[in-house]
């Protein structure tokens, strides 16, 4: 079974509820500061966590307090730009899946901060939003949910999902003056995910920019939970007094197929959105990097082919493949990174089979296999079996044996445990 949590927010969300949720959950706040302290900037912040009650209810409550007793290291705080923060969080050495997932949330806040100011991405003042605090709260959530082992779906992100949002209301005083809730850039993220909202007649700021970017990069669907089985629940309070407890509720569980139609086996349709765009001036080297970055930012997919341009140049036409809404993500990354004047955008359907991570023992250590199926899980049809590359490539290199016979092992492993009958 898969390993799930889901986001329940009835009093909003923000990034330290969200760091609270997962200490409550078990994360140790020791791990936590550990590997933050790698980030560099631990002289500007403490970390500390507190049981506190609201409503009668005990949730745990974490503090990133800022240490700016000087005029210029407050200043620091509230003008770092996407490119610094960036760079910040690729030399702390975090865990694979941390440092994918962080880059992507402010990668995602950049983009709604930049269409909300009118301005690219990279030249955002992230102010508040880009303070220590922020940085704390985003790395901090993504290294609770890997440390839980909050298993990752077919794009490289959790397996997380949100309920609905409550809008708030009222007005609260930000770099820019005073604002209404929800502020721009909290409202910009649920338009780019398409966000269920409802008002719960609360008048004060229930989510914060930091939170909804959190959320709308990182879960998969938002609104019911889907099916699982609870395993344990996380309390993490909010700062405010208001008329309900101020507590965001993490459930960590179990995927399950209670309430699923497993009737059709037929492979699923899904729309995605495809981008194009030809190049002939750019560094093979930087094609490399690209590719990283979209894959970062939860790209399904991405290729090139050899062209021939006008005046009979030789060039590629980069394909990027990706879900609607991260096209904005992608298409930002694809004009920061290359040559390109412009990019086509259009939607496509595909089909796509079910498909689950299973693990193996080999005698060489773990190897997780991908497993894509049609019909049910009581009438499951195989119809591909992979050994996952990154796992064989790290045993190979460990032992200094060829990759291909890892992965050979992996796959009879594989068979021998999961379809004795087939040998």
């Amino acid at each position: 079974m898969s390993k799930l949590a889901y986001l329940q927010c009835p009093s909003g969300i923000s990034g330290d509820m969200c760091l609270g949720a997962l200490v409550s959950l078990g994360v140790p706040l020791e791990y936590l500061i550990h590997k933050l302290n790698h980030l560099g900037i631990v002289q500007e912040y403490k970390l500390w966590a507190e049981l506190v009650q609201r409503h009668g209810q005990q949730a745990t409550k974490v503090h990133v307090d800022l240490l700016s007793d000087h005029d210029d290291h407050h200043d620091h705080h509230h003008h770092r730009h996407l490119p610094e923060i960036e760079q910040i969080i690729l030399n702390a050495g975090l865990p694979v899946r941390v440092e994918a997932w962080s880059l992507a949330v402010f990668r995602q806040l950049a983009v709604a901060e930049g269409a909300v100011h009118g301005i690219v991405p990279q030249k955002v003042h992230f102010h508040e939003v880009g303070a220590v605090d922020a940085i704390v709260d985003i790395v901090g959530t993504c290294l609770g949910l890997d440390w839980l082992g909050v298993e990752s779906d077919e794009t490289g992100l959790p397996l997380l999902y949100c309920s609905a949002f409550p809008t708030g209301g009222g007005t609260v005083r930000a770099a820019h003056g005073e604002m209404a809730v929800p502020v721009p850039a909290v409202l910009k993220l649920w338009e780019m995910r398409g966000c269920p909202v409802y008002s719960n007649g609360i008048e004060r700021e229930l989510v914060t920019p930091t939170g909804a970017a959190i959320a709308t990069t990182l879960a998969k669907e938002f609104g019911a939970p889907p099916p699982m089985s609870i395993q344990q629940v996380g309390l993490g309070a909010g700062n405010l007094d208001l008329a309900i407890p101020n507590i965001l509720r993490l459930w960590l569980g179990e995927a399950t197929d209670v309430g699923i139609n497993v009737s059709n086996t037929s492979p699923t349709l899904e729309t995605i959105s495809v981008l194009e765009t030809q190049i002939d001036d750019l560094s093979p080297q930087a094609i490399g990097y690209l590719f990283e970055a979209l894959f970062a930012i939860g790209a399904l997919d991405v290729f090139t082919q050899s062209i021939g341009m006008k005046k009979s140049r030789p060039g590629i036409l980069m394909t990027v493949i990706c879900l609607p809404e991260n096209l904005l993500n992608c298409e930002t990354v694809l004009f920061r990174e290359t040559t390109t004047l412009g990019i086509r955008r259009y939607e496509q359907q595909r089909a796509i089979l079910q498909r689950e991570f299973q693990q193996v023992e080999t005698e060489y250590g773990v190897v997780r296999v991908k497993v894509a199926w049609t019909g049910n899980a009581n009438n499951k049809v195989i119809n591909n079996v992979q050994p996952e590359y990154e796992d064989c490539a790290e045993l190979a290199r460990k032992h200094n044996i060829p990759w291909r016979e890892i992965q050979r092992i992996a796959l009879q492993n594989w068979y021998l445990q999961f379809m004795p009958d087939v040998n």
